[in-house]
């Protein structure tokens, strides 16, 4: 961990390409099933579920991921290129563990490896006991590069897309989008096929579209402008009634209305809890906060950015008896806490990132009518994100000291007098839960954070209309752009 720079967290390991060797994936495979040893979740002669992405990189990856499983005395059982969340539905019904070759919605110049426990993700909790593995290698088997001298080839595929395809259509029945005419942006994303498979399979009229044989890093938080234009132009030439995709490993969507317009992940995830009836809603700090003006739920809890956060206070919701429970990030991913009855037909829980249930959701709650029918019953919110590439750590954290000075009273009038000029009014309230956001008096938000994932600054903001929250993004970037 020290010398490979590729770096463990809650999303796993992840790095590049280049720093991933054989050697790296073998070591963080093998700490991962010590440490499931030692925690009496999984034993030798048991089997682990892998699965990978579109990547150039993913099939060395999960060959060595698939050695590792094998030396630790597993059974690799290769679910092919899918969904990470089909490969986690899958591999919890089963009780087994699992890992996902992906680098998600980030350049292929790298990669990672999503680890899954027995029954839900890896926790905050379980990360110590993880990243404090001495993993032992037979140095014999090595090149100089730290490739391995002759890997096996991965087992033969265990088809698993039929079951992902029967969850939503077992539940939304098959003619829940009869009518419908949709378009899938399929572009390299994992489940582009299953996306089209599952629509088609509810009743709509699909059309594939923008396949590529190179990867396309689609971030589901920062579209890109091509992506913009290319669901615009598809819009207006065939007249359809949304355009779906998701990103690399489709576990975060994105869903166009009929003019082409993209929808935010986190306004997304609004329409999927109300069209689901859900009591309790989980979402970070960093969603719009139309969740609460909405008025549609009993109860919202706020959390740090990332489903593992999310995870743990969706149990404690469970735990607390608030009813059906979910929550959705601000890349639109859906995580699913309590299985959902309706009509004599259930819907199992999925506590981890999914994409196709809000793309679902929301096409069968707008009925006849259009997405822009049901965006314009929501109160009058629009977040907006970008970000700064190659934010290095160095000054990621020199951003935060010129942000947050020690004394707390100072600190208000300094973080006033930097952003309300650009806000259009005065500060209100400083959130620490993660990164800085702030609100002012006329509810406009900034919100600044280093990512987790990539070497990048991401800024979110909030205001009444997508020009305003377009300009204030515009804006605070520029204000951090001149003091780092």
């Amino acid at each position: 961990m020290q010398q490979s720079g590729v770096a463990f967290g809650t999303s796993g390991a992840r790095g590049l390409v280049t720093a991933m060797t054989d050697r790296v994936c073998y070591a963080y495979t093998t700490g991962f099933l010590q440490f499931l040893i030692e925690d009496e979740a999984w034993q030798p002669g048991g089997r682990v579920a892998l699965a990978g992405d579109l990547r150039p990189s993913t099939p060395r990856i999960l060959a060595a991921c698939a050695e590792a499983i094998r030396d630790a005395g597993g059974e690799p059982v290769f679910c092919g290129f899918v969904p990470t969340p089909a490969l986690a539905d899958w591999a919890f019904a089963r009780g087994i563990p699992s890992l996902m070759v992906t680098g998600s919605h980030i350049p292929d110049d790298r990669n990672g490896i999503k680890f899954y426990r027995p029954h839900g993700e890896i926790l905050k909790a379980d990360e110590p006991g993880i990243t404090r593995q001495v993993v032992d290698l037979d140095r014999t088997r090595w090149t100089a590069e730290g490739m391995l001298d002759a890997p096996r080839p991965l087992p033969e595929i265990t088809p698993i897309g039929a079951g992902y395809v029967a969850r939503y259509v077992d539940f939304f029945g098959d003619t829940a989008l009869q009518g419908r005419r949709i378009g899938v942006y399929q572009h390299s994303a994992v489940g582009r096929d299953v996306l089209v498979e599952i629509l088609t399979a509810l009743g709509a009229t699909v059309t594939p579209l923008g396949r590529a044989e190179r990867f396309i890093p689609v971030d589901t938080e920062a579209v890109r402008a091509e992506d913009i234009a290319l669901a615009r132009n598809w819009a207006e030439r065939h007249g359809f009634d949304a355009i779906a995709s998701t990103d690399g490993d489709s576990d975060r969507p994105l869903l166009a209305d009929h003019t082409g317009e993209w929808l935010r992940g986190d306004v997304l995830g609004v329409l999927c809890a109300r069209a689901l009836g859900l009591s309790s809603v989980v979402t970070p700090v960093s969603s719009n906060t139309l969740v609460e003006k909405c008025g549609a739920f009993a109860r919202v809890h706020r959390t740090r950015i990332g489903s593992p956060f999310v995870i743990a206070a969706m149990d404690a919701a469970l735990a607390n008896g608030e009813g059906a429970v979910g929550g959705y990030e601000a890349n639109g991913g859906f995580l699913l806490a309590s299985p959902l009855d309706r009509a004599g037909r259930r819907l199992g829980a999925l506590p981890t990132r999914d994409a196709v249930l809000p793309i679902v959701a929301a096409l069968v709650a707008a009925g006849s009518g259009t997405l822009r029918e049901l965006l314009d019953g929501l109160p009058p919110r629009v977040t907006f994100s970008d970000r700064i590439e190659a934010f290095v750590p160095e000054r990621r954290d020199a951003l935060m000291v010129w942000l947050l000075p020690e004394d707390e009273a100072a600190r208000h009038v300094h973080l006033d007098a930097a952003f309300a000029p650009v806000a259009g009014a005065g500060l209100t309230a400083i959130d620490l839960t993660d990164g800085v956001r702030l609100t002012f008096a006329n509810a406009r938000v900034i919100h600044l954070r280093g990512s987790g994932n990539a070497p990048e600054l991401r800024c979110y903001t909030e205001a009444e209309d997508q020009g305003a929250a377009q300009e204030l993004n515009r804006a605070a970037l520029e204000v951090v752009a001149t003091v780092v």
